[in-house]
Order: structure tokens, then C-alpha cells, then sequence
């Protein structure tokens, strides 16, 4: 027993050693809020308030423990906090970062008082012939591998068309892209297909960033001075690079090949990289990395499959989502 005695204490030393990395430049009321709702969340496995109320083992009602923690709640993240979370993530990430962007919904069927509360696809019973629509917010989220290849949160954002003074969730993406490039100057963008828009790309350029955004199938890209559909390119070509990778929880061999294009967006240069093998149709990939060799070609498909790090985020940060209030690093 004295042994796992020990190993509690220790992880409780270095849960309240980052609290404090975080939390330094608060109030004392602010960091013991901060300590007490990362212990709470992480001992009880829950974030609902009377939960975390239970593993604090306060000496007074609980109904006031859960009242103070709802008060300091409504205040969001102070900026110092955040400011000081994400010096940290960069100490956590290769020279050469890789940021996936992606959204999520959280759906609340049957609320009626919940804030701004709107009309959200629900993905969960949505079905590529028909879909669901529920009431709810959205949630864009940007997540950096670490050098652990472990996905961290450097924005969170919930938010919904019925806000006031909402502009778009495109005007939020362009946020999670700006704040990244301010954190780490220069950092590689993978998303998926609902990014296939030639806005991304244009707000990519324009913060000098790299990207592997997977296209829709009726892009149309610039090949020979001839505006090509990029599926008649792909099913012009085999792949001849075989390579792993990890797909959708299983290992996988893909054989890939790349063509150089130019986008509809900005005309510029990029690579169309194809991905045979996986799916029932080939992948169609596009990076304005510079592709030189096979191992270039690889790590770009790569980069791209790395992103089924934050699907697995987000199903992890799913089983928290009975909270009202997500934690927004903004």
C-alpha cells in the first residue's frame, strides 16, 4: 500500500508542478480555482461540477464548493493563464510542427435554455446519403503533435450561428490558423476535406504556411495550362511508392504517386499527391511542400494520416462534452 501511496503523491506533485507553471501569474483565488479543477477533472474522471466537488474533500457544503467553482467558471480562461499553457505546449513540439484543424459538434436535443443555442449537423447519425440536423454548437479545435507524436489543444473554440454579432466559422478556422502561426512562425496545416476551399488556401499563403488539405473530388487544378477535373489525373496514374501507414486504427499499405499542379486559388505551384490502396477511391492530397524525392512524398501522405491523432482527441474529448462549458484557449 505504501507504494501506491507513493505513486499518488507523485502524481499529484506533478499534476500541481504544471498547474503552477500556468497559474503563477494569477491570483491566489484564480490558482487554487485552476489547481482545484484539473485535480477534480483528472480524480473523478468527470467534468461535472458536484463530481469534481466530491474528490477535493473540502471542509465545507459541498452546494458552496460547487457555486465557487461556477462563479470562477463564468469568468472564462484570464489570458495569462492561456498565454502561459501555450508557451508550454511549444516546449512540447518538434522543430517542424504539424497542426490538424478540425470541427466537432455537441448536440443538446432536448435544451431549451442553453446560450445561443443552435442548428448543428450530428455527425454521429448522419449518414452520407442523409443528414441529421439536432440542436447544438459547433467546435473548431487545432491540435499539435508533440515530439511523442501525442496530440495537444492550442485552440478550442465553441460557437454557434446564433450568437450575437457571429460573423462565420470560417472566421473562426482563420483564427486557429492565426494563432498557431503567431506560436510557432512556421508550422505544416493538415485537414481534411471539408477544408477543400479555395479561401484555406488563399489564408494559408497569406501567413507563409505549409499544408496537406485532402481535396473533393470535383476540384478542378491547373495542369499542362489546361484546367484539369483532379480525379481525371487520378485515374490517369498507379502508384509506384509503397509505404505504411495508419489508418482509421489499422495499419495499412499504400502505394502513392504525385503530379505538379497549380490551384485555382492563387495559381501557385502545389502537388497533387495520390494515395492508392486505402479507400475505394485514391486519395487526393495537396501540399505546397516542395516533393523531391520518394521520401518526401511518403512524409507528406504522412503528415495527412497523422491527423487520425485528433479524431481519437476528439473522441476522448467527447466524454466530457456533458459540460456545458468547454475549455477555450483563446
Amino acid at each position: 500500500m505504501a507504494h501506491f501511496t507513493s505513486n499518488t503523491y507523485q502524481l499529484k506533485r506533478k499534476i500541481l508542478n504544471f498547474i503552477n507553471k500556468i497559474s503563477h501569474k494569477l491570483t491566489k483565488p484564480d490558482r487554487k480555482f485552476t489547481a482545484d479543477m484539473t485535480y477534480g477533472i483528472l480524480a473523478s474522471q468527470s467534468c461535472l461540477l458536484t463530481d469534481i466537488a466530491d474528490y477535493l474533500h473540502e471542509p465545507v457544503k459541498k452546494v458552496n464548493v460547487v457555486e465557487r467553482l461556477g462563479r470562477h467558471l463564468e469568468k472564462g480562461i484570464p489570458r495569462p493563464s492561456a498565454t502561459a499553457y501555450l508557451q508550454q505546449v511549444r516546449k512540447m513540439v518538434p522543430s517542424e510542427p504539424v497542426i490538424h484543424i478540425d470541427d466537432s459538434d455537441v448536440t443538446k436535443p432536448v435544451g431549451y435554455k442553453f446560450e445561443a443555442l443552435g442548428i448543428v449537423r450530428d455527425g454521429s447519425q448522419s449518414t452520407a446519403t442523409k443528414n441529421v440536423y439536432k440542436k447544438g454548437y459547433h467546435v473548431t479545435e487545432a491540435c499539435v503533435l508533440t515530439t511523442n507524436n501525442h496530440p495537444v489543444s492550442i485552440f478550442s473554440r465553441l460557437h454557434s450561428s446564433s450568437e450575437k454579432g457571429y460573423k462565420s466559422v470560417n472566421t473562426i478556422t482563420f483564427s486557429a490558423m492565426e494563432q498557431a502561426a503567431a506560436l510557432f512562425g512556421k508550422a505544416t496545416f493538415a485537414m481534411d476535406r471539408g477544408y477543400d476551399d479555395n479561401k484555406m488556401f488563399l489564408k494559408l499563403d497569406e501567413l507563409k504556411q505549409d499544408y496537406v488539405i485532402r481535396i473533393k473530388s470535383n476540384r478542378k487544378l491547373l495542369y499542362h495550362n489546361k484546367w484539369t477535373p483532379a480525379t481525371e489525373l487520378r485515374n490517369r496514374r498507379k502508384g509506384k511508392v509503397k509505404t505504411s501507414v495508419f489508418y482509421r486504427g489499422k495499419d495499412h499499405e499504400a502505394y502513392l504517386s504525385h503530379v505538379n499542379v497549380q490551384i485555382t486559388a492563387s495559381r501557385k505551384k502545389v502537388c497533387l499527391v495520390l494515395v492508392y490502396g486505402i479507400t475505394e477511391h485514391p486519395m487526393m492530397l495537396v501540399t505546397n511542400k516542395d516533393i523531391r524525392s520518394k521520401k518526401e512524398v511518403i512524409q507528406v501522405a504522412r503528415i495527412y494520416f497523422s491527423r487520425w491523432k485528433i479524431e481519437e482527441y476528439f473522441r476522448c474529448k467527447s466524454r466530457f462534452s456533458s459540460l456545458k462549458i468547454f475549455a477555450c484557449v483563446s
